[in-house]
Formats: structure tokens, C-alpha cells, sequence
């Protein structure tokens, strides 16, 4: 891990989305309620998606094409539309967080990155129902950029992107694996547990939110 110069001005704030603002899209816990919802076998879905999902979150294989492999692939009661209406439904906000990089934002002058492991159906469905590009500037999914966390090069895409130096970034992240990759680079990283202590974490670094 590269040494850090805590001094140094932070321009930017590189961010996930699942568990960090919002909750997980298409994660085992919503399979799970999915397979119920629906009187699926479980097991069977679940073996189906682990093969599949790792290269339709990379955009390499269509919605449509992950549908026909994991449910389609034999006769339903129910259709696509319906399927799709439930997987889109999972996703709920955190509210606090959300107001939380925002005021940041507009507070500090930063950029906002998401990078994020998400498939492009998912990923489109929550930019424009939690309205996120009104205050991200852009956006490392993995499903457009075909590079998926813990790959570190879609944190130096980012950094190329966003046009920030590692030591001026802080990266909001919920999965300690990827805060470590990120910090390799030099990246500051901040691990979401709960809105309070991750406003702690960040007042540490000199990213107050004005009360």
C-alpha cells in the first residue's frame, strides 16, 4: 500500500453504489425472493446465475441473453416484463447517503465517480430512478467499461477519467477487498458500514458536511 500525505486537498470522490447508495441490485438475498416470488428452484437459478452473471455484468452478454440462460430456458407462468419488473423493484435508496455525497459535492467542489459492478439493465433502471446523474459525473460500470472490481485497472480507468490524481481521490466502498486495491494505487479509502461512522470517517480527512 502506498504511503498517503493526509494534508494533501481532496478533489474527488470515487463511490460505489450497492450498499453505499442504494441498496444491492441483483444480489443472492433478492435471487432468493425472486425463486419464492416466482416458485423457482433455488439451487438451479443460483447455479445458473454464477455461471452467467460475471459476463453479463462485464456487458458482454445482452438482459435478454441472461434472462434465456438463468430463467427462460424452459416455459413460465409468468413473463419477461414481469421478471424484469421484479428485479428492478429490489432496489431501494439510502436516502442519507445519497444527500450525504451530494452535499459533499457541493460543499467541496469534488467530482463524483461511481464505480461500480452493476449490469447495464440494472445499472440504467437506478441512474434514472434515483435520479444519480444529477450529481455523479460519470460512470465505471463495469458493464460499460467490461472491467469488474477487483480488477485494478477499472480504478486507474477511473482515475483517467475523472482526471484526478490517486492521492486527491477518496473512495467510498463497502467491500474491504476493494478499498485494498484501491489504496494500492495510492487512493484514500473509507469503508461504509453505517451512515454515521462513514460521516466520521470522512470529517477525518477533512470532508465535513455543513451542519
Amino acid at each position: 500500500m502506498r504511503k498517503v500525505n493526509r494534508s494533501t486537498k481532496i478533489t474527488a470522490l470515487f463511490v460505489d453504489v450497492g450498499e453505499v447508495l442504494l441498496t444491492n441490485g441483483w444480489d443472492h438475498h433478492a435471487r432468493k425472493r425472486a425463486a419464492r416470488h416466482f416458485k423457482l428452484d433455488p439451487a438451479e437459478t443460483q447455479d445458473r446465475h454464477a455461471l452467467n452473471f460475471e459476463t453479463h455484468e462485464e456487458g458482454r452478454m445482452t438482459f435478454g441473453e441472461y434472462l434465456d440462460r438463468v430463467i427462460f430456458y424452459e416455459k413460465r407462468a409468468f413473463t419477461r416484463a414481469q421478471f424484469r419488473s421484479f428485479m428492478c423493484a429490489q432496489s431501494k435508496p439510502y436516502p442519507e447517503m445519497l444527500d450525504l455525497v451530494v452535499r459533499l459535492k457541493h460543499r467541496y467542489g469534488l467530482k463524483i465517480t461511481v464505480v461500480s459492478n452493476e449490469s447495464r439493465e440494472i445499472n440504467a433502471y437506478r441512474i434514472q430512478k434515483f435520479k444519480l446523474n444529477e450529481f455523479v459525473d460519470s460512470f465505471i460500470s463495469s458493464c460499460f467499461v467490461q472491467l469488474r472490481k477487483p480488477d485494478v485497472e477499472i480504478f486507474r480507468l477511473a482515475l483517467d477519467i475523472s482526471q484526478a490524481a490517486a492521492r486527491q481521490v477518496v473512495y467510498l466502498e463497502n467491500t474491504p477487498m476493494f478499498i485494498q486495491v484501491a489504496e494500492g494505487l495510492g487512493i484514500r479509502g473509507v469503508l461504509h458500514t453505517d451512515y454515521k461512522s462513514t460521516c466520521e470517517k470522512l470529517a477525518a480527512l477533512g470532508l465535513r458536511i455543513a451542519q
